[in-house]
């Protein structure tokens, strides 16, 4: 275990049970009892019991109580062990933070939201913090002279507690979160439910990478199916992940929310015009080192401002335990495989070019979304018909897609795959022909003109005037007068991942 050995450790007996209740950490107020789930707050050498704790959201988490792992902070390898947990649900999902115990004997924050990490400290923002509503989605503001965008503002509460807590806001009560993402990778955490906000600081981290140690058995891991039969058609329908929101029935195709739990009231909204995923859901492929499982599938309609030319798309939402969901979209231009981002990209003031992590990228299409047929389980409530706004960036080293809903942005990134990638990475060779689109070739900025792309411009302004004036001359009782178009626009570069964003 990570312990200073100047750090005194304190225990006593817990007030509901007797059974021993240990506190590591000098910051700490509060614990929760293994044996009885008492909780308790600390008041110098003296225990009392505050009531019982709700249990906990089974996530299948690989992570648990005294793991213990390293990090790099400040330049130093520093080891911590989690002791605590606490869980929040709000308007877009479950999701945990960890308590961590350095050596130095303070508490650090490991977030983990359907797969994702953040590591995060505690910081003095060097100033009052507005109320939460004074944010604005997309703004920019300033944390200790640091630009950073409003990613996410909403309501969360607490619904379950575990082990040694530095703080407990009230079991069930709402208070405000607002999520800041600075453009090289830093996302800042304000937390309403302390008096004044709490402020924390991090960023995104890969479990590997944090050397840890007594993690979860493989047997203990592996996901449970829970069952229920569809409220429309009557059909068993089974749940493979925790974290799922939204699943369609197998028989009906009807989408149901599971909002409520499995338990509770189950509401089912029916889908027409089905569309067959081309992998089917439930393969399994690797991409770019990872192994990655098929668990959902949307299909989406864009139309760009003033246009009424709808276009297409396929996504379909990839799962890995340790690295969480990803998208392998589908579209006119080709494959690509992209995550949601930690940081926010910065945009130029323009808005037609964004930069992240030093990577300038550029814009290609402005459109509206819709969400227009689903299969399977997502981590998010999928509704058919869900709109978001886009914007799709690239660049020589990738791609960059922005999501907006009316409380939260999600930025994802990722690269290109050639079809031939994707066939063989689900075994689909006797599929490579309907799996061929065109293959990603180096994308090239725009640029000043040369002389001869000058002369080509040209070339094409003079026949769109003959065909123009052709146009207006026309008799359609002579001729067909009537012309037809065609947009081959690559849709979205990225999925929608409203939920995957909270630590």
């Amino acid at each position: 275990m990570a312990n200073d050995p100047t750090q005194r450790t304190y225990r006593a007996p817990c007030p509901g049970c007797g059974a021993p209740v240990e506190f590591k950490s000098a910051q700490s107020t509060h614990a929760v009892c293994g044996y009885c789930q008492s909780t308790v707050v600390r008041s110098g050498d003296v225990l009392q019991r505050l009531g019982k704790m709700a249990e906990l959201f089974d996530d299948h988490s690989p992570l648990q109580l005294m793991a213990s792992g390293r990090i790099a902070l400040d330049g130093k390898d520093t080891p911590f062990t989690l002791i605590g947990r606490l869980q929040y649900k709000g308007d877009a999902g479950v999701w945990t933070e960890w308590i961590a115990f350095l050596e130095d004997g303070s508490t650090a924050i490991l977030g983990e939201d359907n797969g994702a990490y953040v590591f995060t400290r505690r910081i003095d923002p060097g100033r009052e913090m507005p109320p939460p509503e004074r944010f604005r989605i997309g703004s920019t503001t300033a944390i200790n002279g640091k630009p950073y965008s409003v990613a996410y503002t909403g309501q969360a509460q607490l619904i379950s507690a575990q082990g040694e807590l530095p703080k407990l806001p009230p079991l069930g009560q709402s208070f405000g979160m607002v999520e800041l993402r600075s453009a090289d990778g830093e996302v800042v955490s304000i937390d309403y439910g302390n008096t004044p906000p709490s402020v924390e600081r991090g960023r995104a981290v890969l479990l590997e990478d944090l050397q840890l140690k007594g993690l979860k058995d493989e047997s203990v891991k592996e996901e449970k199916g829970r069952q229920f039969n569809c409220p429309h058609c009557g059909a068993p329908v089974q749940v493979q992940l925790a974290s799922t929101k939204s699943i369609t029935c197998g028989s009906c195709a009807s989408i149901i929310s599971l909002d409520s739990g499995v338990g509770g009231e189950l509401r089912a909204a029916e889908q027409d015009e089905p569309v067959q995923p081309l992998i089917p859901l439930g393969s399994k492929g690797q991409l770019q080192g990872v192994q990655w499982q098929i668990v959902g599938f949307q299909h989406r309609m864009g139309v760009e401002p003033g246009d009424d030319e709808h276009f297409g798309w396929s996504e379909y939402l990839l799962y890995n335990q340790k690295r969480g969901f990803a998208f392998l979209v589908d579209s006119e231009e080709g494959w690509s495989l992209v995550r949601p981002t930690t940081g926010a990209p910065q945009l130029s003031p323009t808005g037609r070019s964004a930069t992240y992590l030093g990577t300038k990228y550029d814009l290609k299409y402005t459109y509206e979304a819709e969400t227009t047929y689903v299969l399977g389980e997502f981590y998010w409530p999928v509704t058919r018909g869900q709109k978001t706004s886009n914007r799709d960036f690239a660049s020589s080293k990738g791609l960059l897609s922005l999501e907006q809903t009316p409380n939260e942005i999600t930025w994802s990134a990722g690269d290109k795959l050639t079809s031939d990638t994707v066939a063989k990475a689900f075994k689909l060779d006797d599929k490579a022909d309907v799996l061929k689109r065109d293959d990603p070739g180096p994308f090239v900025a725009k640029s000043g003109m040369g002389c001869g792309t000058i002369i080509l411009v040209a070339i094409v302004i003079i026949i769109l005037l003959i065909l123009l004036s052709r146009c207006s001359s026309c008799d359609p009782r002579v001729e067909n007068c009537s012309s037809s178009g065609y947009r081959s626009s690559g849709g979205s570069y990225g999925g929608y991942s409203s939920g995957g964003s909270h630590k």
